[in-house]
């Protein structure tokens, strides 16, 4: 039977939550996106508040200021593929030391993201008894928004050592459900340069 959000307090033992800051930030000038501040704190910080209460453990993939995630006293973890090969690779990292049977990613740079996203993703997946789940606004999928199967490791890890670093085309080869959250788009935005940054800083 599947769980709806109501039963997202069940769901959250067998998912972990995994917070992607590995990039490097070369559209902010190659900062360290997730440790920038945003309305008096990190926007890293935001994002672990929200994703934190929806599941069991959160784990964060950082390839650099590993002390400035630990602040958190969860583990963090770098790509096991080198050179700042993408979320692939951060995805990957998280499952490799996965114990819960459930992995969800969320970037660091979403600090809006919803606060049912982990049961409603779960919901979906297990409807459609796919691999992996990813949220969708309007037509447009919000790829790094996922909940993925354990099982999906060995897969990933043979993809990536093909070579292949596009989500989509990952994707592609795998079960997926698409969720709808056209009642939350604006919870999906990301901020990607420092004039975003300023420009929703003042936002209403």
């Amino acid at each position: 039977m599947s769980d709806s959000p109501i039963n997202a307090g069940r769901i959250n033992h067998t998912v972990t939550g995994l917070i992607l800051a590995g990039g490097q930030g070369r559209r902010m000038g190659g900062v360290d996106k997730g440790l920038e501040i945003f309305r008096g704190k990190r926007l890293v910080d935001h994002v672990y508040e929200r994703l934190a209460p929806q599941v069991g453990g959160v784990i964060i993939n950082a390839n650099q200021n590993h002390d400035a995630y630990r602040t958190f006293g969860v583990r963090v973890v770098s790509d096991a593929i080198g050179n700042f090969a993408g979320p692939l690779a951060g995805l990957h990292a998280g499952l490799s030391i996965l114990r819960r049977p459930y992995l969800v990613s969320v970037p660091c740079d979403s600090p809006f993201l919803p606060e049912d996203l982990v049961a409603r993703l779960y919901a979906g997946l297990d409807g459609a008894g796919a691999d992996l789940a990813v949220a969708r606004t309007g037509n447009q999928p919000q790829p790094v928004f996922c909940l993925a199967r354990k099982s999906v490791l060995e897969h990933l890890g043979l993809f990536l050592k093909g070579g292949g670093r596009k989500v989509d085309a990952w994707y592609a080869t795998l079960r997926v459900a698409e969720v709808a959250f056209d009642d939350e788009a604006d919870a999906f935005y990301n901020i990607n340069t420092s004039d975003e940054l300023r420009a929703i800083e003042t936002a209403p």
